[in-house]
């Protein structure tokens, strides 16, 4: 009984850190749809030590910046992928609050069909070494998932020929 005690202690004590991302291929936009889950909180001190400010409310950023001009700019630095080899404009495209959570749609167009899709995930990987990042891909078959970690933070998904 103590050691279960102490496990839940242990887990109230020291938070989990992880985001997930999920890139679907729409074969009528033809484009990936991505969206990335992660901790409001976390995001915060990311963007806050990227921008080096000394305290920041991404929810209610001051001086005429917006919440997305925010999140876009910092998810550009550290949401990462290509296609076939080439890096690809990844498109920002909006934000929503769910509870302690920012969730995150982008979009990358003119996708016809791909051989291999790199990811590279870093996101709150410079304020948390024990951070995960997992990234969830469906392209034309079933679900393939993938742990970005700091000693590793890109995968690459490979399409199986048939």
């Amino acid at each position: 009984m103590m050691m279960v005690i102490q496990f839940l202690l242990l887990c109230i004590l020291h938070p989990v850190h992880v985001s997930v991302t999920e890139v679907e291929y729409s074969e009528k936009n033809k484009s990936l749809q991505i969206t990335s889950r992660i901790f409001i909180d976390d995001l915060e001190l990311s963007i806050q030590k990227q921008l080096k400010q000394e305290s920041l409310d991404i929810l209610q950023p001051k001086n005429g910046v917006t919440t997305d001009q925010l999140v876009s700019a910092y998810l550009k630095d550290h949401l990462k992928f290509k296609l076939d080899g080439k890096p690809v404009k990844v498109n920002y495209l909006a934000h929503e609050i769910e509870d302690v959570a920012i969730i995150c749609y982008l979009e990358i167009e003119n996708v016809k069909k791909l051989r291999t899709l790199e990811v590279t995930d870093d996101v709150i990987q410079e304020i948390h070494a024990d951070q995960s990042n997992l990234v969830h891909i469906t392209y034309k078959g079933p679900v393939k998932s993938y742990r970005l970690v700091s000693d590793k933070p890109t995968d690459i998904f490979k399409v199986e020929s048939k």
